[in-house]
């Protein structure tokens, strides 16, 4: 029996998740998942790659408000509308492509920048942007919201606990950044779900994740090491892709909930037999 063990938002592209008991998906994936997203002065998006103390920034949810703290001080705070009013548009430049984004006001660049220590500027996606994800792997229109490319990213629990059996300091799950935690599986059997339901949803895996640095970045103390990049390249390395995890498309409206089963309706081949 597979079930729903975890789930998480990213309100802002690269700062700390927030852990939900149930979560409402959206046209681009679970509600308010990276709708927000940091830029620098060239209008290129920042995360942990460049930046790993973006990390010790905090969202928190409450009513119609987003507050961000840092953990180290968390009596500063940061308030703002969870969906802000229009703003000055401006382009996003997300790896190869450029996307859309509204600026929220000038407090939130000026917040941001001081933590951050870098100048920056706070950014938005309304409703009306619609980012389409790589025309290689889209079912039916996909679009996502400022992830790094897919709305969706699952995980077997059974696939960390394989890794930290190998590694000589375990890591938790937030190293890397999921959105559905999947148990009851076998390691890695999360490559061969090629179709599921969950909660009368249709879910599709269309791509490996292919992981980068933010893995090796401890999401408490913003410190980076070397793991667990190290030992997932050893025995997960596909044509010079570490892959952990499955990019996740979706077809459906609802809410997923802690605790839902997961049933498969289509298998594909494991990624490394």
């Amino acid at each position: 029996m597979y079930f729903i063990s975890d789930l998480y938002i990213y309100p802002v592209k690269s700062l700390s998740g927030i852990r939900l008991e149930q979560a409402k998906l959206t046209d681009r994936g679970f509600q308010y998942d990276r709708r927000f997203v940091l830029i620098d002065e060239n209008n290129r998006f920042l995360s942990q790659r460049e930046l790993p103390k973006m990390t010790l920034l905090q969202p928190v949810i409450s009513g119609d408000k987003l507050f961000i703290f840092e953990k180290r001080n968390a009596g500063d705070v940061f308030e703002l509308p969870l969906q802000p009013d229009s703003g000055k548009e401006c382009p996003v430049q997300m790896f190869k492509d450029v996307s859309r984004g509204v600026l929220v006001d000038e407090a939130a660049d000026r917040w941001f920048s001081k933590k951050l220590g870098v100048a920056c500027r706070l950014v938005y996606m309304p409703d009306e942007v619609r980012r389409p994800v790589d025309a290689d792997f889209a079912i039916n229109g996909d679009i996502a919201g400022f992830s790094d490319g897919y709305p969706l990213l699952m995980i077997g629990q059974a696939s960390l606990n394989d890794l930290n059996s190998r590694l000589e300091w375990p890591v938790p799950m937030n190293r890397f950044r999921p959105n559905l935690v999947v148990s009851g599986a076998a390691p890695f059997e999360e490559d061969t779900m090629k179709a599921f339901t969950i909660n009368g949803v249709s879910f599709y895996a269309v791509k490996s994740c292919a992981r980068c640095v933010i893995t090796t970045i401890d999401q408490e103390s913003g410190h980076q090491g070397r793991e667990p990049l190290k030992t997932l390249s050893t025995y997960r390395n596909l044509e010079k892709r570490i892959c952990f995890g499955q990019n996740v498309l979706f077809n459906g409206s609802g809410e997923i909930k802690v605790g839902d089963l997961l049933e498969v309706a289509q298998r594909q081949p494991h990624l490394f037999e």
